[in-house]
C-alpha cells in the first residue's frame, strides 16, 4: 500500500518586503515628481498622508517588523523530521483502514450470524417473522385476472423467484406466465383420452403440481394415476413416472434437493428421485383416499386422509409415522407453515392449526367461511385450499363463499385471528404465497378444482 502526502509551508514574513518597498518609491515619488528632495518643498512624514485599507495586504514598515519581533522563527523541518512526520501520517491512514475493515467484517460477521440462527430457528420450527401486522387489504386495482385455460384450474405453483406461475386444469392443460406482465409464456397442450401413447402430456384432469427449490422440475399429477417431470425453464417434457393405483392427489419436492413426494387416492405415499429417475419407497397407512400432501427441509412429509379424518407426518428415514386428529370432517388440504406447524382444513368449514409435537390441534376456528342455507339448515362453507407464508405468522384460506381470508397466527401459534378477506367470485380450489410474500395466487371456478385467480398483497388471480 502507497499513499501520497503533500505539505503546504507556511510563508516566512522575513521574504515578504516586496509590498513594503513598492509602498516607499510610490510615497517618494508621490513627494517629488523629479526624484530631487532639494528646494522648498516642505517634507511631509508618510505616517499621516497614507491610505489604510482593512483589504490591503501590505503592512507599514514599523508594524511588520514589531509583529516580527513578536513571532517565533520558523524553521524548515529536517529530512529526518520529514520521514517521521509522514510515516505517522501513514500509521494513522493504516490503522484507520483496519479500524474501518474490522468494523464492516464485525457488520458481515453479524448478518451471517442472524442468517444462521434464522436458519436454526427455521430447522427447529420455531423460526416466526411477524408480518400479519404490515398486511393490508389489497385495492381492487392491486387484483389481477388471468384467463387462458378452457376449464377450471385445479392447480398451482409458483416458482422460487416470484417470477413465473404454473397452472394445471381440468382440460388438462399446463399454463407458465409471467408475473410482471401476466402475458402467458408456454402452454403444454392436453391430449383426447386413448391418445396416451403418442401425446406428450396429460390425458386427464391434472390434480396437483409442485416445483423444486431451486426452480429446474416441474412435477405434475393427474386422474390416470401418471406423474410428469417437465423442465421448468423451457417447460420440456423429462420423465413419467408411474406406480400408484388412484389418481395422484398430492405432490411436493423436498427442499433443496430433487426427492419427490407423492400420495394418491390409493392411500400411499411414495419417494422418487428425480434426478436418477429412480422409485425409492412407498409408505402406508391412511385409511381413506389422500387429499393433500407438503413437505419442507427435514426428510419427512406430512400428509391429509380426507374422510379417516387423519393427519399424518411421515419420518422418511426412520420408516415411521405420527397420526393427528382433530377435525369432525374430511380434511381436504394441508400446509406446513414452518418444520414444526402446519395448517389444515376440513368440509366441516374448520380450520386447524398444528404443532408436530400434540396430537390435538393447537387451535381451530369453526365456521371459519361463515354458512350458508336455509335458518335452522344451515351448513358451513368447507374450506377447499389453504397457503402458508412459510416461516412467518399468516396463512390465507380459500372457500367457495367468494372470499379468499387471510389469518394471523398468534405468538407461539396459539391461535388465529382473522386479519381481513378478499371477494372473489368462484369457488377459491388453489392458494399459493409468493416466497417474497408480495403476492398469493389463488386459482378460481365455478365448482370444485375450477379455475385460477391471482391477488397482488399486492394480489394476483388465475382463471379459466
Amino acid at each position: 500500500m502507497s499513499s501520497s502526502f503533500f505539505i503546504k509551508k507556511k510563508e516566512n514574513p522575513k521574504f515578504s518586503k516586496k509590498g513594503t518597498n513598492s509602498a516607499v518609491t510610490k510615497r517618494k515619488s508621490d513627494g517629488d515628481p523629479g526624484g530631487n528632495s532639494k528646494g522648498r518643498a516642505k517634507k511631509v512624514n508618510p505616517k499621516y498622508n497614507e491610505e489604510i485599507s482593512s483589504d490591503s495586504e501590505t503592512e507599514s514598515p514599523a508594524v511588520s517588523k514589531k509583529r516580527q519581533s513578536r513571532e517565533e522563527p520558523v524553521y524548515e523541518e529536517t529530512p529526518q523530521e520529514k520521514k517521521l512526520r509522514l510515516a505517522k501520517l501513514y500509521l494513522d491512514q493504516l490503522r484507520e483502514e483496519e479500524d474501518k475493515k474490522a468494523e464492516e467484517e464485525s457488520f458481515e460477521s453479524d448478518l451471517i450470524a442472524g442468517r444462521l440462527q434464522d436458519e436454526v430457528l427455521e430447522q427447529k420450527g420455531k423460526l416466526q417473522r411477524l408480518i400479519a401486522k404490515d398486511l393490508m387489504t389489497p385495492d381492487p386495482s392491486e387484483i389481477r385476472l388471468l384467463r387462458g385455460h378452457k376449464l377450471p384450474v385445479t392447480c398451482l405453483v409458483i416458482s422460487p423467484d416470484d417470477k413465473h406461475i404454473f397452472s394445471a386444469a381440468k382440460d388438462c392443460s399446463i399454463i407458465k406466465w409471467d408475473v410482471e406482465s401476466g402475458r402467458k409464456l408456454h402452454t403444454i397442450a392436453g391430449g383426447r383420452k386413448g391418445t396416451e401413447d403418442r401425446h406428450v402430456g396429460h390425458t386427464a384432469h391434472v390434480l396437483c403440481m409442485a416445483i423444486s427449490s431451486d426452480g429446474k422440475y416441474l412435477a405434475t399429477g393427474d386422474m390416470n394415476k401418471l406423474i410428469m417431470i417437465w423442465e421448468a425453464e423451457t417447460c420440456k417434457h423429462l420423465y413419467k413416472f408411474t406406480g400408484h393405483r388412484g389418481p395422484v392427489s398430492g405432490l411436493s419436492f423436498r427442499k433443496g434437493t430433487h426427492d419427490l413426494y407423492s400420495a394418491s387416492h390409493d392411500r400411499s405415499v411414495k419417494v422418487w428421485n428425480v434426478d436418477e429417475n429412480a422409485y425409492v419407497e412407498t409408505l402406508f397407512g391412511h385409511q381413506d383416499v389422500i387429499t393433500g400432501l407438503d413437505s419442507l427441509s427435514r426428510e419427512r412429509c406430512v400428509s391429509a386422509g380426507g374422510r379417516d379424518r387423519t393427519v399424518r407426518v411421515w419420518k422418511i428415514a426412520e420408516e415411521s409415522q405420527l397420526v393427528f386428529h382433530g377435525h369432525e370432517g374430511s380434511i381436504d388440504c394441508i400446509q406446513l407453515i414452518n418444520e414444526e406447524h402446519m395448517i389444515t382444513g376440513a368440509d366441516d368449514g374448520s380450520l386447524s392449526l398444528w404443532s408436530v409435537n400434540k396430537k390435538k390441534p393447537l387451535s381451530t376456528v369453526k365456521q371459519a367461511h361463515g354458512c350458508h342455507g336455509d335458518a335452522g339448515l344451515e351448513q358451513p362453507h368447507w374450506v377447499a385450499s389453504v397457503a402458508a407464508l412459510q416461516n412467518s405468522d399468516t396463512v390465507a384460506s380459500g372457500s367457495h363463499n367468494s372470499k379468499v381470508q387471510l389469518w394471523k397466527c398468534a405468538q407461539g401459534f396459539r391461535g388465529l385471528e382473522p386479519l381481513f378477506s378478499v371477494p372473489v367470485t368462484g369457488f377459491i380450489n388453489s392458494l399459493k404465497f409468493s416466497s417474497s410474500g408480495q403476492f398469493l395466487v389463488a386459482g378460481v371456478g365455478q365448482e370444485h378444482r375450477t379455475h385460477l385467480i391471482c391477488f397482488h398483497l399486492s394480489l394476483t388471480c388465475l382463471q379459466s
